[in-house]
């Protein structure tokens, strides 16, 4: 018996080793993905130090003197900071609770879609703003906008209405945001909710039929529960995106007439870093805004498996 075990173990091991041998040269295609992320995810960790010092070019990272928490004390104190925060989560808030339901039933009304072809039409024409650049997305509201020459307030004077400065409005900037947030990722963000819908056995919606289940009953009592843990887990994900409303979004639409509403955090830290070089501060703030980013995610996770849902572990 010892025999045949020892005989059998020695075949496991070999048969491990030729798999691993077999397997070598696509690990191989694993080598520039880890160096990246050494590179450009490990290394610069280093530089959060200077978060706790009083950071100067001329001393460098390791010759600059520690201040300790001074840097951490001075933002919390800046009712610039606070504002920026507010409206962050306000943005990041608003965003999650109008895109994230849409985004759900925007891909079950795809699937209710029975035509192949309008389907694979729809599908391909709302998949298609993802890929546009957020430079040219404002640029071409910027241009529809325009209080001089803009289509918008083209419209408005035709009718005998007074103008309005859309991109230039506190009033306007949330709306603005919000929808061409929608417009932009709503149809990219169905292609996971579809994939878990390709994957519902048929014969479920076969047997619902049979007993007289119309469509919108199907899509309750069978396509949404089939879906459920693939929700659970994009909602945990998109939580920690409550402290990054997207500077690349916000940062071409800010101007001095909306600030007090459109700065977040991510352009606070841009116009301190790059405008004032207060890189010691900026790094404290961005290592704040990660550990509770970090924090958002681990709770959510902790109260979604405790409710009884899916977790992302």
């Amino acid at each position: 018996m010892n025999q045949l075990s020892h005989q059998g173990g020695k075949h496991v091991v070999k048969w491990s080793w030729i798999r691993w041998k077999a397997l070598l040269p696509l690990y191989f295609f694993l080598i520039p993905g880890i160096v990246l992320v050494i590179l450009f995810n490990y290394i610069p960790l280093l530089g959060l130090q200077i978060a706790f010092k009083d950071y100067g070019f001329r001393e460098g990272v390791w010759g600059s003197p520690w201040v300790g928490l001074q840097n951490f004390k001075e933002f919390a104190a800046s009712a610039d900071f606070w504002r920026a925060t507010g409206n962050t989560f306000l943005l990041t808030g608003l965003r999650l609770a109008l895109v994230f339901p849409t985004t759900i039933l925007f891909a079950l009304l795809i699937n209710e879609i029975r035509s192949f072809a309008f389907k694979r039409f729809v599908q391909t024409m709302s998949y298609l703003p993802h890929f546009i650049s957020w430079i040219v997305v404002i640029g071409f509201l910027d241009a529809f906008l325009s209080l001089d020459s803009g289509g918008a307030n083209s419209m408005l004077r035709s009718i005998g209405l007074q103008p309005v400065p859309f991109m230039g409005s506190e009033a306007w900037f949330r709306p603005i945001f919000l929808l061409s947030g929608m417009w932009k990722e709503l149809g990219w963000g169905t292609i996971l909710y579809l994939a878990a819908i390709a994957g519902i056995n048929p014969a479920l919606y076969e047997a619902a039929s049979m007993d007289g289940a119309g469509r919108w009953r199907q899509m309750w009592s069978i396509t949404l529960p089939c879906i459920l843990p693939i929700i659970s887990i994009v909602f945990i994900l998109q939580i920690p995106s409550l402290l990054s409303a997207g500077i690349d979004q916000i940062y071409p639409m800010i101007n001095p007439a909306n600030i007090g509403v459109a700065e977040v955090i991510d352009t606070y830290i841009l116009r301190l870093g790059i405008g004032q070089a207060q890189y010691s501060m900026t790094t404290a703030i961005g290592l704040v805004t990660s550990v509770m980013a970090t924090a958002l995610l681990l709770g959510s996770n902790y109260l979604s498996k405790r409710a009884g849902g899916e977790g992302i572990w």
